[in-house]
């Protein structure tokens, strides 16, 4: 499964480019990316294992698509030469948390049911990704 997640993703990045092209790089960030995080917080809901994996291999299908455009749209939306410094706050910002994971997914589980963590964390990045629609979908790309 891990080996089919890995090319689902690696895929997903390929086909960003041509999705951003068309439909625009926020709404392919966006629009994208919602469903996959709606997709993480049906896994916990379903009834087996094999749906609960089918599922998951969907949301890894999506769930890459908004970095190529991500980085696309930060390199379009900032100067040239502050590329670098933006870049590396975003990234910075994302793995900053990932290091909590762990630590608040198993007191999740302990203390509210297994499933809670795939329920905020699909609920967290859905927020994430309405607040950014909402917030930039009027900010014209610098022609």
């Amino acid at each position: 499964m891990i080996f089919a997640a890995g090319l689902l993703q690696a895929a997903s990045s390929i086909v960003a480019t041509r999705v951003g092209a068309r439909f625009g790089l926020l709404n392919t960030m966006v629009f994208t990316h919602l469903p996959s995080n709606i997709l993480l917080i049906l896994v916990p809901l379903m009834p087996t294992l094999p749906l609960a994996i089918t599922v998951l291999l969907l949301r890894f299908a999506l769930s890459q698509m908004d970095v190529p455009t991500r980085q696309a749209y930060i390199a379009a939306m900032v100067d040239p030469d502050e590329r670098t410094a933006a870049a590396a706050t975003t990234n910075t910002a994302r793995y900053v948390a990932r290091p909590f994971g762990p630590l608040v997914g198993t007191a999740l589980m302990h203390s509210v049911a297994l499933g809670a963590p795939w329920v905020v964390a699909g609920t967290l990045k859905s927020a994430y990704d309405l607040i950014l629609w909402r917030e930039f979908r009027k900010v014209a790309l610098p022609s």
